[in-house]
């Protein structure tokens, strides 16, 4: 069954941001992901979204995409975006 991690972001330090961006672009399809949407253009139709950038990646399976979030390549990204941003990050299990 797919997964989505999605990851909601204010970024507060866009040079410390883009450090991260480099590095845990690459780890996402290395470790079975695929990037469905990063940061475009969002129109809200309800409520409050108060991120500024949203990030959708699809995995085969949450147990995927647990081991790219744990992964020595994105553990090391993540490093260098801690401090950068307002992060908030889930894995959601898709509809079969």
């Amino acid at each position: 069954m797919p997964a989505y991690i999605i990851a909601m972001v204010n970024v507060k330090d866009a040079g410390k941001y883009q450090e991260y961006a480099k590095r845990a672009g690459p780890a996402n399809p290395k470790h079975g992901g695929r990037f469905l949407v990063r940061g475009g253009k969002k129109t809200t139709l309800e409520g409050d979204i108060p991120f500024e950038r949203i990030v959708v990646s699809e995995f085969p399976d949450v147990e995927t995409a647990k081991r790219f979030y744990n992964s020595a390549e994105y553990q090391e990204a993540r490093k260098h975006r801690l401090g950068a941003a307002d992060f908030h990050m889930i894995v959601l299990e898709g509809a079969s």
